[in-house]
Protein backbone atom coordinates (compact mmCIF):
# COMPACT_ATOMS: atom_id res chain seq x y z
CA UNK A 1 0.00 0.00 0.00
CA UNK A 2 1.39 3.23 -0.98
CA UNK A 3 1.21 5.77 1.95
CA UNK A 4 1.59 9.11 -0.50
CA UNK A 5 -0.45 12.37 0.28
CA UNK A 6 -1.80 14.10 -2.69
CA UNK A 7 0.86 16.38 -4.01
CA UNK A 8 0.79 18.99 -7.02
CA UNK A 9 3.42 18.21 -9.75
CA UNK A 10 5.84 21.22 -10.56
CA UNK A 11 4.45 20.89 -13.95
CA UNK A 12 1.20 22.21 -13.81
CA UNK A 13 1.49 26.31 -14.49
CA UNK A 14 0.64 28.30 -11.69
CA UNK A 15 -1.78 30.51 -14.45
CA UNK A 16 -3.93 27.34 -14.94
CA UNK A 17 -4.33 27.46 -10.88
CA UNK A 18 -4.93 31.18 -10.90
CA UNK A 19 -7.07 31.07 -13.33
CA UNK A 20 -8.84 28.23 -11.58
CA UNK A 21 -9.27 30.18 -8.57
CA UNK A 22 -10.49 33.24 -10.48
CA UNK A 23 -13.00 31.13 -12.05
CA UNK A 24 -14.13 30.10 -8.72
CA UNK A 25 -14.37 33.58 -7.58
CA UNK A 26 -16.31 34.66 -10.48
CA UNK A 27 -19.09 31.95 -10.12
CA UNK A 28 -19.47 32.82 -6.43
CA UNK A 29 -19.57 36.82 -7.38
CA UNK A 30 -22.09 35.63 -10.04
CA UNK A 31 -24.34 33.49 -7.73
CA UNK A 32 -24.31 35.92 -5.11
CA UNK A 33 -25.64 38.79 -7.58
CA UNK A 34 -28.24 36.03 -8.38
CA UNK A 35 -29.07 35.46 -5.31
CA UNK A 36 -29.99 39.40 -5.04
CA UNK A 37 -31.84 40.05 -7.85
CA UNK A 38 -33.88 37.01 -6.96
CA UNK A 39 -34.42 38.47 -3.36
CA UNK A 40 -35.32 41.90 -5.71
CA UNK A 41 -37.73 40.54 -7.32
CA UNK A 42 -39.74 38.68 -4.97
CA UNK A 43 -40.19 41.75 -2.81
CA UNK A 44 -41.84 43.64 -5.81
CA UNK A 45 -43.80 40.78 -6.98
CA UNK A 46 -45.30 41.07 -3.40
CA UNK A 47 -45.63 44.81 -3.88
CA UNK A 48 -47.37 44.13 -6.77
CA UNK A 49 -49.90 41.56 -5.55
CA UNK A 50 -50.68 44.42 -3.10
CA UNK A 51 -50.79 46.93 -5.47
CA UNK A 52 -53.19 44.57 -7.83
CA UNK A 53 -55.74 43.57 -4.97
CA UNK A 54 -55.86 47.67 -3.82
CA UNK A 55 -56.76 47.79 -7.79
CA UNK A 56 -58.85 45.41 -7.98
CA UNK A 57 -61.37 46.56 -4.75
CA UNK A 58 -61.57 49.84 -6.16
CA UNK A 59 -62.45 48.65 -9.73
CA UNK A 60 -65.07 46.63 -8.13
CA UNK A 61 -66.26 49.39 -6.15
CA UNK A 62 -66.21 51.90 -9.34
CA UNK A 63 -68.11 48.96 -11.14
CA UNK A 64 -71.29 48.75 -8.23
CA UNK A 65 -70.98 53.01 -8.17
CA UNK A 66 -71.48 53.02 -12.08
CA UNK A 67 -74.28 50.15 -11.91
CA UNK A 68 -76.44 52.27 -9.68
CA UNK A 69 -75.23 55.71 -11.47
CA UNK A 70 -76.57 53.54 -14.52
CA UNK A 71 -80.14 52.71 -12.90
CA UNK A 72 -80.81 55.90 -11.27
CA UNK A 73 -80.54 57.37 -15.23
CA UNK A 74 -82.71 54.66 -16.19
CA UNK A 75 -85.25 56.22 -13.61
CA UNK A 76 -84.93 59.71 -14.14
CA UNK A 77 -85.50 58.93 -17.90
CA UNK A 78 -88.81 56.98 -16.64
CA UNK A 79 -89.85 59.74 -15.23
CA UNK A 80 -88.58 62.62 -17.63
CA UNK A 81 -90.81 60.31 -20.30
CA UNK A 82 -93.94 60.25 -18.37
CA UNK A 83 -93.62 63.81 -17.62
CA UNK A 84 -93.38 64.15 -21.33
CA UNK A 85 -96.33 62.12 -21.89
CA UNK A 86 -98.61 64.02 -19.24
CA UNK A 87 -98.40 67.57 -21.40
Amino acid sequence: MNNESWHLSKSVPISIIAGFIMQFAGFVWWTSQLDSRVEVNTSEIVRLEVRTDKLEEIVQSQAVTLGRMDENIKSIRVILEGMARQK
